[in-house]
């Protein structure tokens, strides 16, 4: 009887202990086998996985909506890159690029049909380059008073032209309003901000060019800092209509000057920075551009 007990309570602990080696066993391959997966999975996923789709993803969203840019105008992803070699700095966008929005936004709902036929009809092309503040065939054109109210909430305006032919920066300007353009044919806008002007002068690589659809009539902000626009087509050139608040670019105030506002005041709402190129540095533009006057001839 004595050894029966024994050899049942040998059985038990040799059961015990087998189930215990099993449970120990078992926990060290879920133990090993989730460190395994941590370390060789999510590592590798992170590695690869990861890798991949910032790789794959993020970068392919990046040169989608890099050549959405381009759609607007009928450009290329290859071709604004092929561009790029002779201006690294300068690459020709949209204004349906989101890059626009610092500079400037698109205004739409309003009929512009009117002011369209009368610049194309009434107004010059020239070889060169000619601004009229005001003229009067554009502020009699059909539409022209119900725009210049509600552009200018009720201001007095002034509707005019910038026409010709033009690649260079030359200069840029600013008003302590907004200016509104709007094209007859594609045009291009050389922008940079009041905030990217240093120490009284402004590098010329801070400059970004946007290309206007015609038809499509756009505000370029007070604080943009801007000039004539740029033809995209030789034989076309270009004629944009030029509003702004009545008595702008016409004549220069007789100031003191006490300061370097005061000093870039070319004439009235018109505060000028000229490249040392320029013609305008003979009537007394302040020169405030440095670097290249960038010439957009072999970008277009």
């Amino acid at each position: 009887m004595y050894n029966k007990k024994c050899l049942f309570v040998l059985l038990v602990n040799l059961l015990i202990i087998q189930a215990f080696g099993r449970s120990h066993y078992y926990n060290n391959d879920y133990d090993n086998d989730y460190k395994l997966d941590y370390k060789h999975g999510f590592n590798n996923y992170y590695k690869n996985g990861f890798n991949n789709d910032y790789k794959n993803g993020f970068n392919n969203d990046y040169k989608q909506d890099d050549d959405n840019e381009y759609k607007h105008y009928g450009l290329s992803h290859s071709h604004s890159h092929s561009h790029s070699h002779s201006h690294s700095h300068l690459r020709i966008r949209s204004v349906f690029s989101d890059k626009f929005k610092e500079y400037g936004r698109i205004v739409e709902g309003y009929d512009v049909k009117g002011i369209l036929k009368t610049l194309k009809k009434k107004t010059p092309l020239p070889d060169d380059v000619e601004y009229v503040a005001e003229d009067e065939n554009l502020m009699a054109a059909s539409g022209a008073s119900e725009l210049g109210k509600s552009l200018y909430g009720g201001m007095p305006y002034q509707f005019g032209y910038c026409n010709g032919h033009n690649t260079k920066l030359n200069c840029l300007e600013y008003h302590r309003d907004s200016e509104f353009n709007l094209g007859t044919e594609d045009f291009i806008l050389l922008l940079a901000k009041l905030s990217d002007i240093k120490h009284g002068k402004i590098d010329s690589s801070k400059v970004k060019a946007f290309r206007v659809p015609k038809g499509v009539l756009v505000e370029v902000y007070a604080d943009t800092l801007h000039y004539a626009p740029c033809h995209t087509n030789k034989s076309k050139g270009f004629k944009v209509l030029v509003a702004l608040p009545k008595g702008t670019n016409v004549g220069k105030p007789e100031i003191d000057i006490k300061n370097f506002d005061d000093r870039k005041l070319f004439a009235t709402n018109k505060w000028l920075l000229a490249h040392r190129k320029a013609s305008e540095v003979k009537d007394g533009a302040y020169i405030g551009i440095t670097g290249k006057n960038i010439d957009i001839e072999d970008l277009i």
